[in-house]
């Protein structure tokens, strides 16, 4: 008797791929934290690798990007990477969808006022951050 073939089709990533994740603890800890790091990464008192694990890989490359323009400024500048003094004057969030959560943050500085959006997607039974965008 020969053995019955199936035709049945396995998808690897169904099983070792990202996996979605809807319920997480309240993200606005870490969207505080995200942030903070955000702005001392950017004024280049902190490694960019010390956020790697909240971020998507595509969030790290675009931020990574945005870290040497800013350190080639400020060599320009003739400034030196120093731990910025900001302040959180607000922080908004929504959630579009189940395991999705938008956040703007309102960010004070000496010198201006900034807005950072972020949106988290639960990931792999965490919070991972899939865009941050500073403006």
């Amino acid at each position: 008797m020969a053995k019955a073939q199936r035709n049945e089709r396995f998808d690897a990533d169904d099983f070792f791929g990202v996996q979605r994740t809807t319920e997480l603890p309240d993200p606005t800890p870490l969207i505080t934290n995200l942030v903070r790091c955000v702005v001392e990464i950017l004024a280049g008192a902190r490694d960019l690798e010390q956020i790697s694990r909240w971020v998507t890989d595509d969030v790290f490359h675009r931020l990574s990007r945005r870290v040497s323009f800013a350190s080639r400024a400020r060599t320009l500048k003739g400034a030196p990477a120093q731990r910025p003094r900001f302040s959180i004057m607000s922080i908004r969030t929504s959630e579009p969808a189940a395991g999705v959560v938008e956040a703007t943050v309102i960010v004070q500085m000496p010198q201006r006022v900034r807005a950072i959006a972020l949106r988290l997607e639960g990931l792999d039974r965490r919070w991972r951050a899939t865009s941050i965008s500073v403006l």
